[in-house]
């Protein structure tokens, strides 16, 4: 404890012990904040306090001043639990820092907004349960009105997933100088994430061309949750058919092409397993209840129908996001 700081504590001490004043008091208050700041241990504290009583007043009774060393050894250990206690607040302060950073860092791995495709709406919503998300979405420019479009789940959360997707992101980013099939995309994403990521670590995807001058959308899945097709005229839902395993497991796997095509009014809904795992009044969402909210919606603009379906289901689960929830919604319109 420095000097100034010993004599305005004694100072203060003094004149409370012989006229207890509220203006004391309110010195007091405004010694301890200094105190705070200058990071004194209690136990100093403690001793000095104890020099000023016997300063002031020393015909205090043997036992009292006694007590003054009992009172000295409790707050040693008081005052190392305060340092330890310091030294954590210190460093959570550090990590927050470090994470709002990675925050900021995955936010630039995301499209701003989804590229313009003649005759077709995109619209694609996703947000993180946590700080960090775990769900990924791209868009390629395959040229001659065709567009890739992926969307991605890494099994973890936080900084471990914001790193997946930033591999992801820089091994797609290479298909603008060379668009590859569906199949191709995922075998090479494969081969990156089985030789680079931890083996507990796991990345569903779902990678299609959308080509605009036949409405056809070819695509390969690796373990994702399987998406829908509106169909206007049936006005009813099929899904999508999916077959291939998850990126990461083992080498040379292979990923079977499928494809739909759209007619006018029709309608490709892609989502994360955020958004059926949800869990509405303790039981996880069922298929038919998501069709059916996507059904109350799919006349809206793509952009606004993903955002009334992420507000409805955010509604029916009481306002508690348990895994990241991202929603995607490809709808021809011309």
């Amino acid at each position: 404890m420095n000097i100034d700081l010993q004599k305005q504590y004694e100072r203060l001490l003094a004149s409370y012990i012989h006229d207890t004043r509220e203006d004391h008091l309110y010195g007091a208050q405004q010694l301890s904040k200094w105190i705070i700041q200058q990071r004194v241990l209690p136990e100093e504290v403690i001793n000095f306090h104890i020099s000023t009583l016997r300063k002031v007043l020393p015909d205090l009774p043997r036992e009292v001043k006694v007590s003054f060393d009992f009172l000295i050894e409790v707050m040693i250990g008081y005052g190392l639990a305060y340092q330890d206690r310091d030294n954590l607040v210190s460093r959570q302060q550090e990590l927050e820092g470090e994470i709002d950073v990675a925050v900021r860092m995955q936010q630039t791995l995301l499209p701003d907004c989804p590229p313009p495709l003649p005759g077709v709406e995109i619209g694609v919503l996703s947000v993180a349960a946590n700080r960090m998300s775990g769900d990924y979405y791209n868009f390629v420019d395959h040229g001659q009105g065709s567009l890739g479009i992926a969307i991605s789940d890494i099994i973890g959360k936080g900084i471990p997933a914001a790193l997946c997707m930033s591999m992801i992101k820089y091994s797609m980013d290479r298909l603008d100088k060379q668009p590859l099939s569906p199949p191709e995309v995922l075998r090479g994403l494969n081969t990156v994430v089985e030789k680079n990521v931890d083996s507990s670590m796991f990345i569903t995807m779902v990678y299609g061309v959308y080509d605009s001058l036949n409405h056809r959308f070819c695509y390969a899945t690796a373990g994702h949750e399987p998406g829908l097709v509106y169909r206007a005229e049936e006005d009813d839902f099929q899904d999508l058919e999916t077959e291939g395993l998850v990126l990461g497991v083992a080498k040379d796997v292979d990923y079977p092409e499928k494809q739909v095509t759209l007619s006018l009014g029709d309608a490709i809904i892609l989502f994360s397993d955020g958004v059926t795992e949800c869990k509405v009044d303790g039981k996880f969402l069922r298929r038919e209840q998501l069709k059916q909210i996507i059904h109350d919606n799919i006349e809206l603009p793509a952009q606004q129908a993903v955002e009334a379906i992420y507000q409805k289901l955010f509604e029916m689960t009481k306002y508690n996001l348990k895994d990241d929830q991202t929603i995607m919604i490809i709808k021809r319109v011309e």
